[in-house]
């Protein structure tokens, strides 16, 4: 198979069957084999029925339905789990992307890019409940991540399957694609594709979404840089913590010696013990982060790197 077309959908009966004929017409003048996995998302709408009869209409139509509502990124990754082509495109089921762009992602790929993101030109969407968070929330990424690319929720993406395989998929890291595509040395560019307003049902996204975004973003740079190194946040926290443990004690015995003041007249000494044990605890917490990364990685057999390509080798490794 040269190419899988993964849409995750969660509710969308209505935007089906005319996705799947732009879908058609998008992809008919591509001298490929290719394959659209639907993976439903624990809709309640009556979507899988549908789906079981466009698929039933045309072999190329896959469906994967998941047995409740895990998630967005759950259910990119079932259907990178259970595609079979080289190259992987995804894109939204509401058809707010268009499958008319699939063609241009793919001519940029073969340019010798890993990955090329669609970048939305004149989005279609409420301006204060989507467009203003979503300009804040692409601002603060790029300036945390130092990973500049403008549009880091457009889900019509084209990558290469080494890389989609590679991509940590778990909670709701769906959002950071790029993040990891690049941190991961990734080739990725982006080109402008359409967007246009929803037609059927409603979004699955509010403003609620901006703080999980910052709570995620949060939890991407702390495994991007201490995941394989742990002790070093706790333990600077912890000698953070010895060092102004030793302040206070020293201001202490001052206040005791030279001006007669009364220790108990002062918080110094309660100061001093609870930031000395906060300190002990940070480290012992950093030596047994050290001890199960260093468990997960010999448990699972993984290595610590990626490999692009490899010349002259028997056999993979």
């Amino acid at each position: 198979m040269d190419l899988s077309v993964i849409i995750p959908i969660k509710d969308e009966r209505e935007n089906l069957s005319p996705l799947c004929e732009q879908l058609r017409e998008a992809l008919a003048p591509l001298d490929c084999s290719y394959e659209v996995i639907f993976v439903d998302d624990g809709s309640m709408d009556g979507s899988f029925a549908l789906l079981e009869k466009l698929a039933a209409a045309d072999r190329r139509v896959k469906v994967v339905r998941l047995r409740r509502n895990f998630g967005q990124t759950a259910a990119l990754q079932a259907g990178i789990d259970w595609s079979s082509g080289e190259i992987l495109v995804t894109l939204d089921g509401d058809l707010q992307n268009d499958p008319a762009d699939i063609p241009c992602l793919l001519e940029k790929l073969a340019e010798g890019y890993d990955a090329v993101l669609g970048q939305r030109a004149k989005r279609q969407d409420h301006v204060f409940i989507r467009k203003i968070p979503s300009l804040m929330g692409n601002w603060l990424i790029r300036k945390v991540t130092g990973v500049h690319i403008k549009d880091m929720g457009c889900t019509l993406r084209a990558m290469r399957r080494d890389l989609a395989e590679a991509l940590p998929l778990y909670g709701e890291m769906h959002r950071f694609v790029p993040i990891y595509a690049k941190w991961m040395g990734a080739e990725i560019t982006e080109i402008p594709v359409k967007h246009h307003p929803r037609k059927f049902g409603s979004s699955k996204y509010g403003l609620e979404r901006v703080f999980k975004v910052i709570l995620d973003l949060i939890v991407v740079m702390f495994l991007h840089r201490y995941f394989v190194k742990p002790i070093y946040i706790f333990g600077g926290f912890g000698l953070l913590s010895f060092a102004l443990s030793g302040i206070s004690f020293a201001l202490m015995l001052y206040l005791k010696l030279a001006q007669g003041v009364s220790l108990i007249l002062t918080p110094l000494p309660l100061l001093t013990a609870l930031t000395f044990l906060v300190g002990f605890i940070s480290i012992l917490l950093g030596l047994l982060a050290e001890m199960l990364v260093r468990i997960y990685f010999e448990s699972q057999g993984r290595a610590a790197y990626l490999v692009r390509e490899q010349f002259n080798f028997t056999d993979s490794r």
